[in-house]
C-alpha cells in the first residue's frame, strides 16, 4: 500500500484530468491505497474452486429447475484485479451524472469526486468476497464471475470457519445469481436502464431534495429485491451443507467493524441489501411452498412477471396475477 501515490493520483486528477471524475486516477489511487493480497493457488485449491463452481451449477440446475450456463469469464482475483474489473462498471453507472454536472470549480470538483470514488472502490475491494456482475454491462459480451481470494481467506479466518467450506458457500451464492440472469436475458438491460434513470433523477438536483421515491428507483429496488431473494431461495434449497452458522456469523460481522466501516456500509446501502435478501427470500419461499420451486423462476420469464412492491409482501396476489 502506498498512500503517497494514492493521494498524488487524486491531486493530479485536478490539474491533468478531464471530466467530472478522472477514472484513470480512480483506479491508480484505489490500488495504491489497497494491498492486493495473494492469489497463489495450490493445485488442490485450484481444483477446489473449479469443483465448487461446477457442483453449484449442476445442483442449481436440478434443484432450481432452471437452465443456465456459467459465465465465460470465471476468475480468482486479488483486490487490484477486482478494482480494474469494476472501474468500468462504476464509470457507466455514473455517466448520467457526469454528463449533466456543471460546476464553478471543475479542477477542485474533479479531485474531490475522484478521491471519493477511489476511496469507495478501495473499501469495497477489501470486503467483496465473490461477485457475479452482469452490469459489465447490458451490452457486454462477457459477464464475470469473480472470487476475491484474499478476502475469502481473511473472512474465513475471522469467522473461524473452514476455508474450503466457506469458499464453497460463496461459489453457490454467486452461481445462484448466474442462474437467475441466465434465465432472464432481459434483466441486465432492465437493471441498467432503471439505474441510469434513477441516478439521473437523483443527480440532477441536490441529494437533500432528491426524489428518492422516484419510479425508476422504486422499480430498481423491487428488481434487486427479487434478484437477491431468488438467489437466497436457490442457495437455501441447493447448498449441500447447513450454513446457518455462516449466515449468523456474517450478519454479526456486518453489524460490527470500526466507525469508518459502519459509515461506509450505510453510505453504500449495504444494510438495504440485507433487507432485500430477507424480504425477497420471504416472497420466493412463499411462492415455492405454494406452487413449487419451478414456479418461482417464472418471475424471470418476462419483465411483466416481476412482482410489484406490494406483491413482494403479498405473494398470493402475485400468484393470482401471474398464475405460474
Amino acid at each position: 500500500m502506498n498512500l503517497y501515490r494514492s493521494v498524488r493520483a487524486v491531486a493530479d486528477a485536478g490539474s491533468t484530468g478531464t471530466g467530472v471524475i478522472d477514472w484513470g486516477s480512480v483506479a491508480e489511487s484505489a490500488k495504491a491505497a489497497t494491498e492486493p493480497g495473494d492469489i497463489t493457488l495450490t493445485p488442490d485449491e485450484e481444483a477446489g474452486y473449479a469443483n465448487d463452481v461446477r457442483d453449484a451449477r449442476d445442483r442449481l440446475r436440478t434443484i432450481g429447475e432452471v437452465e443456465f450456463d456459467l459465465p465465460n469469464a470465471i476468475e480468482v482475483q486479488n483486490r487490484h484485479h477486482w478494482i480494474d474489473a469494476n472501474v468500468e462498471t462504476f464509470r457507466r453507472v455514473m455517466k448520467p451524472i457526469e454528463e449533466e454536472a456543471d460546476t464553478l470549480f471543475p479542477d477542485i470538483a474533479r479531485s474531490v469526486n475522484t478521491g471519493t470514488m477511489a476511496f469507495t472502490l478501495s473499501f469495497l475491494s477489501k470486503n467483496v468476497l465473490g461477485q457475479y456482475d452482469p452490469l459489465l454491462l447490458a451490452d457486454a459480451e462477457e459477464h464475470g464471475l469473480y472470487f476475491v481470494r484474499p478476502n475469502i481467506l481473511r473472512v474465513a479466518d475471522e469467522l473461524r470457519v473452514s476455508y474450503p467450506r466457506f469458499r464453497r458457500w460463496i461459489a453457490f451464492h454467486e452461481v445462484a445469481h448466474a442462474a437467475e440472469f441466465g434465465a432472464a436475458p432481459w434483466l441486465p438491460e432492465y437493471l441498467e436502464s432503471r439505474m441510469h434513470e434513477a441516478v439521473t433523477s437523483i443527480g440532477s438536483i441536490s441529494l437533500r431534495s432528491a426524489p428518492l421515491d422516484s419510479q425508476p428507483l422504486k422499480e430498481l429496488n423491487v428488481a434487486m429485491t427479487a434478484v437477491e431473494g431468488y438467489a437466497e431461495l436457490l442457495m437455501d434449497r441447493a447448498f449441500d451443507d447447513d450454513y446457518t452458522d455462516l449466515r449468523r456469523k456474517l450478519d454479526a460481522r456486518r453489524r460490527g467493524g470500526g466507525p469508518i466501516a459502519r459509515v461506509m456500509r450505510r453510505l453504500l446501502g449495504l444494510g438495504i441489501k440485507r433487507q432485500q435478501y430477507e424480504r425477497g427470500a420471504r416472497f420466493f419461499e412463499a411462492v415455492a411452498d405454494a406452487r413449487g420451486i419451478g414456479a418461482a423462476s417464472v418471475v424471470w420469464a418476462d419483465p411483466a412477471n416481476l412482482p410489484t412492491d406490494a406483491e413482494i409482501d403479498d405473494p398470493a396476489a402475485w400468484l393470482r396475477r401471474v398464475d405460474p
